[in-house]
């Protein structure tokens, strides 16, 4: 049972089937990206505990992956106590669907190196985090994805609108948020770690990766990074997975800066900068290393095969059933691929496809990169005319 069904568990839910596997998407729209592709689907208010139970029942699943942070995960623990397997663990999805638990776990019990942080609940103490924390600082809430109600404060008259932009953009009944300092970084990357039954820690070749608003735009894989900071990245993937549990694909972000690696986010799941494999950068995609982890298949080892890039698809405006134009003259391009998501509906802003491109692995990764980039602009998205 997948619970959540965009575009990245789209295409876990092609790799588990070609695996066998028997899948009912959850989401709570109907027609989400994997619900295409399922056996089966269900639309429900997953931070609906009885909702959640109820659909468990129903179906009686062996695992349960979780895609998305807005799940009542609480009652993870009594499923596992049932004897259904939780991915990675149902610890593992407590802590990471909440951003005050997996920092307060990888800065005070496993001391890894992060940016200052508070916490605040009211716009009171927003005001008194921002005077501990300094200006410039980011702003975000405790429960959300995709850079959504995240912002950053320059000044006083910024305080009040993050603080409304936080409590708009929340997944679930949160309002309390993470305000964190400026860290003067250089780059940041995701480092995907695979953890397995067997014990053994694999990672990825590191991407690297530019938001805007707190959102991916363009991912690339390999990224520079020095082969000392590399190891400190790893380390700290290693210890904080550990610490979590379980079995699958991690999406660990860090940043680079002088002094060393940070430790930024992680998502216990695939990761939408790791779309990048989709372009065959490395022998298995993270969906398919997700998808063997998951159900405790070997992985012998993983293998960096070409560099890519991937660039997003963004909609500009409000509409219903998506049409897309200029994807011809994006695959008249050799060494290109697109993905669209098939996403019943846009907004402004919306991620509803990416562009790929690739080369032989000596190739410039910048130019692949401002390939992807130039390509995705010639993709539209509009909504269907009546």
């Amino acid at each position: 049972m997948l619970l959540g069904s965009g575009e990245l568990g789209k295409e876990f839910v092609i790799a588990v089937q070609r695996l066998g596997q028997y899948v009912i998407a959850v989401d709570s729209y109907n027609d989400a990206p994997a619900q295409h592709v399922a056996n089966e689907r269900e639309v429900i208010n997953m931070l609906d505990g009885a909702e959640l139970d109820r659909i468990v029942a129903k179906h009686k699943p062996d695992i349960i992956v979780p895609e998305i942070e807005a799940i009542r995960t609480e009652r993870f623990y009594g499923y596992e106590q049932q004897g259904i397997r939780i991915v990675p663990s149902a610890k593992a999805a407590n802590f990471t669907m909440n951003r005050k638990a997996i920092r307060d776990l990888a800065a005070k019990e496993l001391g890894l190196r992060t940016a200052e942080y508070r916490y605040a609940n009211s716009l009171k103490e927003l005001q008194l985090a921002v005077a501990a924390v300094g200006m410039p600082c980011v702003v975000k809430p405790l429960m959300s994805s995709s850079g959504k109600g995240q912002s950053v404060i320059r000044e006083e008259a910024d305080i009040e609108k993050a603080w409304q932009y936080a409590q708009s953009g929340k997944r679930g009944d949160q309002s309390e948020v993470i305000v964190e300092a400026f860290v003067k970084f250089n780059s940041e990357i995701t480092l995907l770690t695979v953890t397995q039954d067997s014990g053994m820690t694999l990672f990825c070749t590191p991407i690297g990766h530019r938001q805007e608003n707190g959102d991916y735009q363009e991912s690339w894989q390999p990224a520079a990074i020095s082969p000392l900071h590399l190891e400190e990245a790893k380390e700290m993937a290693r210890k904080v997975t550990s610490a979590l549990t379980g079995a699958g694909l991690w999406g660990v972000e860090f940043f680079l800066a002088d002094e060393g690696v940070y430790f930024s986010e992680l998502s216990p799941r695939p990761h939408d900068t790791g779309m990048v494999t989709l372009a065959g950068t490395q022998n298995l995609s993270e969906f398919e290393l997700h998808a063997r982890a998951v159900l405790g298949l070997p992985i012998p080892e993983i293998t960096h095969e070409r560099n890519g890039a991937s660039a997003v698809i963004l909609a500009d405006e409000e509409g219903v059933n998506p049409v897309y134009t200029g994807v011809e003259q994006v695959l008249v391009h050799p060494k290109t691929d697109i993905r669209l998501f098939g996403k019943p509906l846009m907004r402004p802003y919306r991620r509803m496809g990416i562009v790929l491109t690739y080369d032989k692995p000596d190739a410039d990764i910048d130019v692949i990169k401002q390939r992807a980039v130039e390509l995705a602009k010639y993709v539209k998205v509009k909504p269907a005319k009546a």
